[in-house]
């Protein structure tokens, strides 16, 4: 009798799940889309930080990429940690963590404070994204469906760090600073509500040891060479404390890798990379998406350095970049279906390449009708990237080893939007010092703050007359948007050689074709 009393609540269980599934495809989107949108919010908004609490230079950089460092540190521990205890519990505890750190964010009195909020909000990201994917494959196990959840996950993710300048933007301008975290928290509480019902709890079935030496060797060295790269960004070349930090943190990294390699329960299994599709789809995720927050993080200030453009206005010209990655993201699994993984990601890589090009050869923020397309073009084949090269890394790791591939995922993403900045950074700087000419009017010194970066420049400006004054803001659009056009090549060949790698090593064995 109690057998058959219980019957038909399992069955309503599977019925409640099935019905609930795209319920939690929105909770676990919605997290994603909070943290791209602070992955990039204070691109816009940092003229306001820096009025109120006039951080120096180094500390500007701190405000803007510690999210992004602590976030790709933190990664392939909290997928880990979230295969032991708990995907739900995972997620759930971040987006608490989120929305916390979301209003010590908004109220943070001084620099000190909101670098540490931005720290502990990356963190947060952390734990929730190493763990929705994950959550994902459990949750949609039709593989046509999954492709499908993958797509909209990725958009997600994408599309908030597009909008994340005209929100920051947007809000700075009407509210302060502050309340560009402040729209976290109600969306933050919702998610929390919705996700604490539907989200199903899933773990690794056999726990591993939670190796804390590897914890500290994996979250210690990947944050120095992070550490490093952005420096090298921020001072165009190689100095002691980029040297020192850059071998430090390769060498915790080298240890770590050796460590993982005798240990019986490894924190992150290396033999994920003896997959060629793995090893190659990740490849690809970090010159995507390196390319396009370079993209996304230069063009804005291309158009308003260069171009003129208002906060808001240049927020708004990236719309088109959004759209089009979001319909290039969902509509991926057709495209794949239709023509095969390797087909795809090799066009949308060249798509994406194109673009670079016209934005190279034919950019001008004076004229946003030719820049559109280019766009449209570079949106949607990011998109279609991301999307296939997040289903081929997951779908290349055993279910049960999913957290450590989406932490593996996560940190391509993370790692690729760290790179694509902190190299590119270092390009456009260089490239700006020495192309800018000397200006009449200017001495010694005066011509060395202008040709340290486009925004001393414009400080220079105040203390000019005004033919002077003129004349160091044209030289200074002139050298940036060099230095934006020497990026958008380098990105061109650099794309176009992942695209000619996805080609070559996406190929199918014999033995599958056979």
């Amino acid at each position: 009798m109690p057998a058959a009393e219980s019957l038909p609540a399992e069955t309503d269980r599977s019925i409640s799940s099935s019905r609930q599934r795209w319920v939690v495809l929105v909770v676990v989107a919605g997290s994603l889309f909070l943290a791209g949108i602070d992955l990039t919010v204070l691109h816009v908004a940092m003229p306001s930080v820096s009025r109120d609490l006039a951080p120096s230079a180094a500390q500007v950089l701190w405000i803007v990429d510690v999210y992004s460092l602590a976030l790709a540190a933190m990664l392939v521990t909290c997928g880990t940690l979230g295969d032991r205890i708990g995907r739900r519990r995972m997620v759930l505890s971040g987006l608490f963590a989120f929305g916390l750190s979301s209003l010590a964010c908004a109220f943070a009195a001084n620099t000190g404070q909101l670098i540490a909020s931005r720290a502990a909000l990356g963190v947060s990201s952390a734990m929730i994204m190493a763990s929705t994917v994950a959550i994902i494959r459990v949750t949609f196990t039709d593989n046509r469906e999954r492709a499908l959840a993958i797509g909209v996950w990725t958009s997600a993710h994408s599309v908030g760090a597009t909008l994340g300048p005209l929100i920051g933007g947007l809000v700075s301008e009407r509210w302060g600073w502050g309340a560009v975290f402040l729209v976290n928290v109600p969306v933050v509480a919702v998610l929390l509500a919705v996700g604490a019902r539907v989200i199903p709890e899933s773990k690794n079935p056999v726990p591993r040891r939670w190796d804390v030496l590897s914890v500290v060797l994996s979250v210690v060295g990947l944050a120095s060479v992070v550490y490093a790269l952005k420096q090298a960004g921020e001072h165009a070349g190689v100095n002691t404390v980029f040297f020192v930090t850059a071998l430090g943190g390769a060498a915790l990294l080298y240890v770590f890798v050796r460590r993982q390699r005798r240990l019986a329960e490894p924190l992150l299994d290396f033999s994920l990379f003896a997959e060629r599709r793995f090893s190659t789809a990740t490849i690809c995720v970090i010159g995507c998406f390196g390319s396009y927050i370079a993209l996304l993080f230069f063009l804005t200030q291309w158009l308003q350095q260069v171009g003129g453009y208002s906060q808001l206005r240049a927020g708004l010209a990236l719309m088109p970049l959004a759209a089009a990655n979001a319909v290039g993201a969902v509509t991926a699994p057709w495209f794949t279906h239709r023509w095969g993984n390797r087909v795809m990601l090799t066009a949308a890589l060249l798509l994406f390449s194109l673009a670079y090009a016209v934005i190279a050869l034919f950019g001008d923020p004076s004229g946003y009708g030719t820049l559109m397309p280019a766009l449209l073009a570079a949106g949607f084949g990011a998109g279609i990237v991301m999307t296939l090269g997040a289903d081929v890394i997951m779908s290349a790791a055993q279910p049960e080893r999913s957290g450590e591939a989406a932490a593996i995922q996560e940190t391509s993403f993370e790692l690729g939007a760290g790179l694509g900045v902190a190299v590119f950074g270092s390009v456009v700087t260089l490239v700006y010092g020495t192309a800018i000419p000397t200006v009449p009017g200017l001495d010694r010194e005066q011509q060395a703050t202008a040709g340290e970066s486009f925004t001393a420049a414009q400080e220079l400006v105040a203390q000019l007359p005004a033919t002077t004054a003129d004349a160091v803001l044209d030289a200074a659009r002139q050298a940036y948007d060099r230095g934006f056009t020497t990026v958008a090549t380098i990105a061109t060949v650099g794309l176009a050689v992942t695209a000619t790698l996805a080609a070559v090593l996406l190929r199918p064995r014999k033995a599958d074709s056979a």
